[in-house]
């Protein structure tokens, strides 16, 4: 059987309810999200426009919520954040939080950060399986682990004490910044070579190569319907932008998460159409009949926002993949 013909039976499978259950926990004892109190569940970011000097919780949620920018269509984010900061429940007499870091899924501790070697400072990963493709979890900003390398651990077992490592977090917005994503390259690290001069020092397990989902609005969506399947409630994701690369790239995606083929294929097509939602996450992958030469853009959502501001600088405002753009999907596609 050729590979790609492999991927579409998991693929049925998944589509047709296969998966478990997720046995998904918050990540601490606050449990504001689940009561709807962002206040309460979010921690602060610091945050000065237009003259005026602001503390908005909503600065700590997933997506596009920090550096607001006035433009023609509205206020618009620059920079996306990718998970979500949760504000300590409790701190000692010294004002260090005390809350202890919990794994959201069963899983594999995969990565320990080194000290001082990240935005993110002490940080750690870990592995997990329900049978839709391997997902990752990251926990930022820690003061100590819990947890060792290759240790296997249950959902809700402490792996860690918040902290405030890493740049631009200080004692009084002490907080964990956790996010759950997809993992894009397994050939990394040649590509961060190729752009890059300073050393990459988590493998793996660098940001760059880690995608997130909205992990909050998956928290509330499964505290709705607790069968939920992740691959159902992303591919029904509102795509934002689509990308048609080359047959002949290796799409390794599609032999982690073969959910996201949408079409039954025979040999490799003479291209791929990727249909991706705001931030890049990839939703679907179409073969197509039609070749192409390259990485282009070949379907764009309507926006009032600039379009770079809305797709974190991956599509120019002109309609075009960026510089960061091409290089994003060349690392997604394996070309």
């Amino acid at each position: 059987m050729p590979a790609l013909l492999r991927f579409l039976f998991p693929a049925l499978l998944l589509l047709t309810g296969g998966a478990p259950a997720l046995d998904l926990r918050l990540p601490t004892d606050n449990d504001a999200l689940l009561r709807g109190d962002g206040p309460g569940y979010f921690q602060f970011v610091d945050r000065t426009f237009e003259g005026q000097v602001s503390y908005p919780w909503e600065g700590g949620q997933f997506g596009f919520w920090r550096d607001p920018r006035r433009t023609s269509g509205g206020i618009a984010y620059a920079r996306f954040h990718e998970g979500m900061d949760v504000k300590p429940l409790r701190r000692d007499p010294q004002g260090d939080p005390l809350d202890e870091v919990r794994a959201i899924l069963p899983g594999e501790v995969v990565h320990t950060a080194p000290p001082g070697k990240s935005n993110y400072g002490s940080y750690l990963v870990l592995r997990h399986d329900w049978g839709e493709g391997p997902f990752f979890s990251l926990y930022a900003h820690l003061r100590a682990y819990r947890v060792s390398l290759g240790q296997k651990v249950a959902a809700g077992e402490t792996i860690a004490l918040m902290g405030y490592t890493g740049s631009g977090i200080d004692q009084r917005r002490a907080h964990l910044h956790v996010e759950l994503n997809v993992m894009l390259s397994r050939d990394f690290e040649a590509w961060h070579q190729q752009g890059f001069r300073t050393p990459n020092h988590h493998g793996l397990y660098n940001g760059m190569n880690l995608l997130g989902l909205d992990l909050q609005a998956l928290y509330l969506a499964q505290a709705r319907q607790p069968m939920l399947s992740v691959a159902a409630w992303l591919k029904q994701s509102a795509a934002q932008f689509e990308v048609t690369v080359p047959g002949s790239a290796r799409m390794e995606l599609l032999q982690r998460y073969p959910w996201l083929l949408s079409a039954a294929m025979a040999g490799r097509p003479p291209s791929w159409k990727i249909r991706c939602n705001a931030w890049g996450l990839p939703l679907t992958v179409t073969p197509s009949p039609v070749p192409t030469g390259g990485a282009e853009l070949s379907w764009l959502g309507k926006s009032t926002i600039p379009m770079y501001y809305r797709t974190r600088g991956l599509v120019s405002n002109s309609g075009k993949l960026t510089v960061e753009g091409l290089r994003f999907v060349q690392l997604m596609a394996g070309m």
